[in-house]
């Protein structure tokens, strides 16, 4: 009588599972059939920057039970990167992978959802995102704006270098006139302290340092940063990245192809976006410190840390052109008072939730 019942219930549990299934099959045979095309800012060899929606197109279609399909573009080769937003909101394209702070011209308060100037590390920019109001600030921004999309985080990396330079920074002053490649916020709180701020596509810094017509560029990781070859002609490799201490990154859907979708296709995509983002911070993580030691082993590169009174004013700056910028743009105001508060909520965790991490020596 006992094994009668415990085959009755296995019986039950199996039919119960092929019921799921079949279900599941009959679901997703109803759904739409999506095709993302999805053009990206970044080489998809570059790790974390172009890897992260590369790591999740490798999963959706098995996911979706072949329901969505993406299909990843280099730059330039389907829309210019700095087109892409206008791009999806028109339905020329149906989506595109890069950074918010791209759109920086058209919207002050975009480079918040890409990085902040001395602004949250990962795990604090994440819980702001996801648990405070950051998501749905990041869509009533493209929404107030007029944008026909849908933005999702894709991906978070870990602090840049603070950038690389051909010669020591010794003082403040060494930034006067100098011709410095620096992206978002960051930059123009360079131009405060007198640089001479540019901002040119990750693909041209080399050529650019190579003919001295720049003299100094931050762009991303060690490891990002020395599959470009900086190292080769800037030798001096400036830390902490006080400009980025952690880079977001957004995939955007034309919002009729999202309305089109199923629920349960949405939530896939926010589930394995999720995913991602979390395999990016991981992966990312993991590669940094070897590189940095070749760098210095290998290639003759000096790992450089900026002294307390540098950093003191570069956060100065900065806090001069926040300031500036949330005068001149409500929206930028908003987003800037609400990180503040959440920031400030969130510093009695960090005070005592954290061990204190000791830096180098300023050389």
């Amino acid at each position: 009588m006992q094994h009668k019942k415990i085959f009755t219930v296995f019986v039950l549990v199996f039919c119960g599972i092929f019921l799921c299934s079949t279900m599941t099959v009959m679901a997703a045979e109803k759904e739409p059939r999506i095709l993302l095309k999805v053009p990206m800012a970044y080489p998809s060899a570059l790790p974390g920057l172009g890897t992260t929606i590369i790591w999740m197109s490798e999963r959706i279609e098995l996911l979706s039970n072949n329901t969505i399909k993406i299909k990843i573009f280099e730059p330039g080769a389907l829309v210019p990167a700095f087109e892409m937003l206008d791009a999806v909101s028109a339905g020329k394209v149906n989506a595109c992978y890069g950074v918010s702070g791209y759109w920086q011209g058209k919207f002050p308060a975009a480079s918040f959802f890409t990085a902040v100037p001395f602004g949250p590390e990962a795990t604090e920019y994440l819980a702001w995102i996801y648990y405070g109001n950051g998501m749905k600030l990041w869509q009533e921004m493209y929404d107030e704006g007029g944008m026909n999309v849908k933005a999702l985080l894709c991906g978070v990396l870990p602090p840049e270098t603070s950038g690389w330079y051909l010669k020591e920074m010794k003082s403040i002053e060494d930034f006067k006139g100098l011709p410095i490649r620096f992206f978002g916020h960051g930059g123009k709180a360079l131009q405060k302290i007198g640089a001479s701020v540019t901002q040119i596509p990750g693909g041209e810094i080399f050529a650019a340092l190579e003919k001295k017509a720049i003299e100094a560029s931050e762009f991303s990781l060690p490891a990002i940063d020395t599959k470009l070859g900086f190292y080769k002609i800037a030798k001096y490799n400036y830390f902490p990245g006080w400009h980025q201490q952690a880079t977001l990154f957004e995939l955007l859907i034309n919002k009729d192809v999202w309305n089109s979708m199923s629920e349960r296709q949405r939530m896939l995509i926010e589930t394995l976006s999720m995913a991602s983002t979390l395999n990016t911070i991981a992966q990312t993580e993991s590669e940094q410190y070897q590189i940095m030691r070749d760098n210095e082993t290998k290639h003759g590169v000096k790992n450089m840390y900026w002294s307390d009174d540098m950093l003191a004013k570069f956060k100065a700056a900065w806090e001069e052109v926040a300031e500036e910028e949330a005068a001149k743009d409500a929206f930028f105001k908003k987003v800037w008072d609400d990180l503040q508060s959440f920031r400030s909520e969130y510093q009695i965790w960090k005070d005592y939730g954290f061990l204190p991490r000791p830096k180098p020596s300023a050389k």
